[in-house]
């Protein structure tokens, strides 16, 4: 996003840049320079700003109330880029690791109960030309499932997942199968050129729902 596309939005949401600052979590300085073009718009401040007009817009079309952007609740959650995730895998457990990862904003479209996280998508296993596809740099956005849960049958009908395998790695796939009692669940890839395997959930270290996925404007 370059600086006349910024401050396009902030017109469009007719905010003031204190108050865009103040929803981004920066200081006015920094919105100034954004606008001036002389510092680079930081990308997870360009997709914040664009979910934020397109919220706008969706409640303009479903009421004539004016949106009150105070009300809004704004959620930082942390962010395991591509070049992060091998050291997420080994540092899942430390908060000061967590806390220490760049964040990505996400306002009231979601539920403040539970573990996020925000995992940016790598290769094209999941990629299959449809709309269903996660393709490579999408980011998204996931919720962790507590360990006690995986007991049960898992609503692999509902979400696609991100599997922190303790040897393979981070893995967003769709599960076709959880047989509870040995533990066992088969993973999926919506492109056809990878076979679908299955893994043991003791060698999971963390699983979580894809809850919604962040797409740059320019692509598919």
């Amino acid at each position: 996003m370059n600086y006349l596309e910024f401050k396009e939005i902030r017109k469009k949401l007719n905010m003031k840049q204190a108050d865009i600052a103040k929803s981004i979590g920066v200081g006015t300085r920094a919105v100034q320079y954004w606008e001036k073009g002389e510092r680079k718009i930081p990308e997870t401040t360009a997709y914040f700003v664009t979910n934020l007009l397109q919220e706008q817009q969706k409640k303009l079309n479903n009421s004539a109330s004016p949106v009150v952007f105070s009300d809004l609740k704004i959620m930082n959650v942390p962010l395991a880029n591509q070049y992060a995730q091998a050291g997420y895998l080994h540092n899942f457990a430390d908060e000061e690791y967590i806390e220490s990862l760049p964040t990505i904003p996400f306002t009231d479209d979601v539920e403040h109960r539970g573990e996020y996280m925000c995992f940016e998508v790598k290769g094209d296993s999941m990629d299959n030309g449809s709309y269903e596809s996660y393709l490579e740099g999408d980011i998204i956005l996931c919720r962790n499932i507590r360990q006690d849960y995986w007991l049960s049958k898992l609503h692999y009908d509902k979400w696609d997942f991100v599997i922190v395998h303790k040897e393979k790695g981070i893995l967003v796939k769709r599960i076709t199968n959880h047989d509870v009692e040995k533990g066992i669940i088969t993973l999926h890839s919506l492109n056809e050129y990878y076979d679908d395997f299955e893994i043991h959930l003791q060698d999971v270290a963390k699983l979580f729902n894809i809850i919604s996925t962040r797409r740059k404007n320019n692509r598919r």
